[in-house]
C-alpha cells in the first residue's frame, strides 16, 4: 500500500470510528433518560442463558428453517469478525498477519473457517433474500422503509461475503495482487459503512442483542413473568406506571434498541391472530422510536421546560389505550422473541399509568374492581359464602383447627372460581376428594380466603391488589401456613411467585403437580375398573406452562389411554383468553379468542377436553357450547377423581 493510501486509510478509519462512537454514545445517553433498573443479579444465570439464548440462539431456532437461515449468519459473523479485525489491521501494517500469531495448524483452520463460513452466510442471506421477496410471510411484511432497510442490509452482508472471498482467492488459487487490492477497499469500505449505519437501522441488534439477552429477566433471573414490585408509599414518586419513555426502565428502553423486528412475538399473539390491534412488535418499534425523537429534544423541552414544550408522548402519541387493553398477558411474544425482549413489562407498565394516575379503563372492569374491594372477590358474591362448597364433606378451615391447637399438613388455597363458580367448584371438590383419598391433612381459610389480587394488578390496580396481598399474606403469616396447594394456575403464581415482594415466602404447588407427586408415592388410590377409553386433548393454561415451565405434569397425571396434542401445545399454546384482566372484558373486536383456541382443540377429533385451571375451563366450556359441540371438558382432577376406587 502507498504512504497515500494508507494515509487516505487512516482518514477513513478515524472518520468511521469517531462517527460510530459517537453514535454509540448517543445511544447510550438515550438510555439514561429511564428510570433506573438493577440487572447485575445472578451472573451465573444470565451468562448460561447468554450462551444458550445469546451464542447457541436456542430460540431463533424454535424456527427450524428461517431459524437455521439467520443462525447460520449470526455464526458467521463471529467467526468473520475475527478475520475482521485482521484485514483492518492490515491497512495500517500490510505485512501483518496471524499466521505470525498462531500455530501452522490452527491457522490453517482460521483461513479454511474464513472461506467456509463467507460461503455458508452467503447461501443464507440468498435463502433470506428469497423469502422476504418471493415467500412473503405476513409477520415480515412492514412498512416500505423498513422493508427497504432489510433488504440494503442484506444486500451489505451479501457484498462482504462476495468481496471476502474474491480477496482471498478461491481454494489453493490466489487472487492476483491488483484484484486483491481492489476486493480489499470495496470490503473495507463496505464494512466501515455497515457498522456505521446500523446506528441508524432496525439492524442495530447486530450490536445490542447479546447484552440485551444477558440483561434480560426473561428466562431465568428473579422470577419469570412477576410484575416489577412498586412502593406505593415512597416519599416523593410522582409517576406510578409509565405514560412517556423517561418512564421506563432503561432496559425496556433497550428493548427498543435490540428488536429484530422479525414479527415472532406478533405471529404469536393471540389477540392480533383474531383480527385485533394489538401487535406486542409495534410496541417495542414504538418504544424506540419514542426515544429516539425524545432523546433528540432540547435538554429544557425533555423535562418539559420552555414554551414549546411537545404534548406528544409514548402513550397515545405511539400507543393508543385499546391496543393495551387487549393484551392477555399470556406471554406468548416474551417465550418467542430470539432476544429476550420483554413486550409484557412495557404493556403493563402503560397499563398501571392508565390506571393509578389517569383512572382510565374499560367501563366494565369497574364493578371487578368494587367488588374485589369490598368482598375480596372479583364477582358481586358474598364473602361469607366463600366456604358453601365444602358443606358436608368433612373439610375443616385454618380457624378450626388453630383453636384445636392443630396445624395441617397443606392449605389448600381455593380461589375465588373453585369457591363460587358452579362450574369451578365441581373442581374444588374433585381434588378435595383427591386428598383425603390419600390420607393428605389439609384445611382451608374459608371466608378469611380474599382473592389473590391477581386480576386487579395484570389490569393496572396495584393499590388494590397490594391490599388484597398484604390481607392474604398477614393471614397465612397469623396461621404459620408453610405449604399451599391450589387448583389455579394464576394463584399458583401470585402466591409463589409475586408474593415474596411483600413479604410472603411459601412453598406453592399447583394441583397437577400435587397430584403428581401423590401418585409417585402410591398415595391415590385408582380403580382399573372404571378406565376411560376415550381421548382426550390437554389445553396449556399460559400461567402454568409459559409463566412456570410446568407442561408434563398435567398430561402425566391424566389416567387416559389416548392423548391427542393440538397444533399449538405445550410453549406454543394458545391463550384461552382469559389472562390479563379479559374474563371482565368483552372482545369487540376480531374473532373471539376463546372461539380460535377452541375450534383448534376440537379439530384434533378428541371425545374429550381437559384443562388444569378454572379460567380455562370457563373459556373453553363457552367455546365448546358456541361450537355447538359434545364434546365434554373436564379439569385433570375430575378426570382422576372419576377414578378414585369405590368407596373412597
Amino acid at each position: 500500500m502507498t504512504p497515500v493510501a494508507e494515509s487516505l486509510y487512516l482518514i477513513l478509519l478515524g472518520l468511521a470510528a469517531g462517527f460510530f462512537f459517537y453514535n454509540a454514545q448517543r445511544l447510550v445517553e438515550y438510555l439514561q433518560l429511564g428510570r433506573p433498573d438493577e440487572r447485575t443479579d445472578h451472573p451465573l444465570v444470565r451468562a448460561r442463558n447468554l450462551i444458550s439464548i445469546g451464542i447457541l440462539q436456542s430460540k431463533i431456532l424454535r424456527d427450524p428453517l428461517a431459524g437455521a437461515m439467520h443462525a447460520l449468519v449470526f455464526w458467521g459473523f463471529i467467526v468473520l469478525t475475527v478475520g475482521s479485525v485482521e484485514i483492518l489491521i492490515q491497512g495500517v501494517a500490510p505485512a501483518f498477519s496471524y499466521a505470525v500469531l498462531l500455530p501452522a495448524w490452527l491457522y490453517s483452520a482460521y483461513v479454511i473457517s474464513q472461506k467456509l463460513f463467507a460461503l455458508f452466510v452467503l447461501g443464507a442471506v440468498a435463502w433470506l433474500f428469497y423469502r422476504r421477496l418471493v415467500i412473503r410471510p405476513k409477520r415480515l411484511q412492514g412498512d416500505k422503509l423498513e422493508q427497504w432497510d432489510a433488504l440494503l442490509i442484506l444486500s451489505m452482508i451479501a457484498a462482504l461475503m462476495i468481496t471476502l472471498i474474491l480477496m482471498n482467492g478461491f481454494g489453493p488459487v490466489a487472487a492476483p495482487v491488483d484484484w486483491h487490492d481492489a476486493m480489499w477497499w470495496t470490503h473495507v469500505l463496505i464494512l466501515l459503512t455497515f457498522l456505521n449505519y446500523l446506528p441508524y437501522s432496525k439492524h442495530l441488534h447486530v450490536i445490542t442483542s447479546l447484552p440485551n439477552v444477558y440483561l434480560s429477566n426473561t428466562s431465568g433471573p428473579g422470577t419469570v413473568g412477576a410484575m416489577r414490585p412498586m412502593d406505593l408509599e415512597a416519599e416523593g414518586v410522582e409517576q406510578f406506571g409509565a405514560s412517556d419513555v423517561k418512564d421506563l426502565p432503561w432496559k425496556n428502553l433497550l428493548d427498543g434498541y435490540s428488536c429484530t423486528e422479525c414479527g415472532r412475538c406478533t405471529a404469536a399473539c393471540p389477540a392480533n391472530l383474531t383480527g385485533k390491534v394489538l401487535s406486542p412488535r409495534k410496541i417495542v418499534i414504538n418504544v424506540r422510536e419514542r426515544l429516539l425523537e425524545y432523546g433528540g429534544m432540547p435538554t429544557g423541552l425533555i423535562h418539559g421546560e420552555g414554551e414549546h414544550a411537545p404534548d406528544a408522548r409514548l402513550l397515545d402519541g405511539y400507543i393508543s389505550e385499546e391496543e393495551l387493553w387487549q393484551c392477555t398477558s399470556c406471554r406468548a411474544c416474551v417465550q418467542e422473541c430470539p432476544v429476550s425482549i420483554d413486550q409484557l413489562d412495557t404493556i403493563m407498565e402503560l397499563r398501571r399509568n392508565l390506571v393509578l394516575m389517569e383512572s382510565r379503563f374499560p367501563a366494565e372492569v369497574q364493578p371487578a374492581f368494587q367488588s374485589l374491594e369490598r368482598n375480596g372477590t372479583p364477582w358481586a358474591f358474598n364473602a361469607a359464602d366463600r366456604g358453601q362448597w365444602a358443606e358436608g364433606l368433612a373439610i375443616h378451615t385454618m380457624a378450626e383447627l388453630s383453636a384445636q391447637g392443630r396445624r395441617p399438613e397443606v392449605l389448600f388455597w381455593v380461589g375465588c372460581a373453585g369457591s363460587f363458580d358452579a362450574r369451578a367448584k365441581k373442581i374444588t371438590v374433585a381434588f378435595a376428594r383427591i386428598m383425603q383419598a390419600a390420607g393428605i391433612d389439609f384445611a382451608i381459610l374459608g371466608q378469611e380466603e380474599k382473592c389473590n389480587g391477581d386480576p386487579a394488578r395484570r389490569m393496572g390496580n396495584e393499590y388494590l391488589y397490594q391490599m388484597l396481598a398484604k390481607e392474604n399474606i398477614g393471614t397465612l403469616n397469623a396461621y404459620g401456613v408453610q405449604t399451599v396447594v391450589t387448583i389455579c394456575p394464576h394463584c399458583f403464581h401470585q402466591l409463589g411467585n409475586e408474593y415474596p415482594q411483600l413479604g410472603g415466602h411459601y412453598e406453592v404447588i399447583h394441583h397437577s403437580q400435587y397430584i403428581e407427586r401423590l401418585m409417585a408415592e402410591g398415595r391415590v388410590p385408582l380403580s382399573d375398573d372404571n378406565r376411560d377409553e376415550r381421548t382426550f386433548t390437554y389445553h396449556d393454561s399460559c400461567y402454568l406452562g409459559r409463566y412456570n415451565n410446568i407442561y408434563d405434569a398435567p398430561r402425566r397425571v391424566l389416567p387416559v389411554v389416548n392423548l391427542v396434542e393440538p397444533t399449538r401445545n405445550k410453549s406454543r399454546g394458545l391463550c384461552c383468553g382469559a389472562g390479563g384482566g379479559r374474563m371482565w372484558m368483552e372482545e369487540t373486536q376480531g374473532k373471539r379468542i376463546n372461539i380460535e383456541r377452541t375450534q383448534e382443540l376440537l379439530a384434533t377429533g378428541a371425545e374429550a377436553i381437559a384443562t388444569a385451571c378454572p379460567f380455562c375451563m370457563t373459556m373453553i366450556s363457552d367455546g365448546v357450547k358456541a361450537n355447538e359441540s359434545p364434546v365434554p371438558v373436564y379439569d385433570i382432577a375430575e378426570v382422576v377423581a372419576s377414578r378414585l376406587s369405590a368407596g373412597v
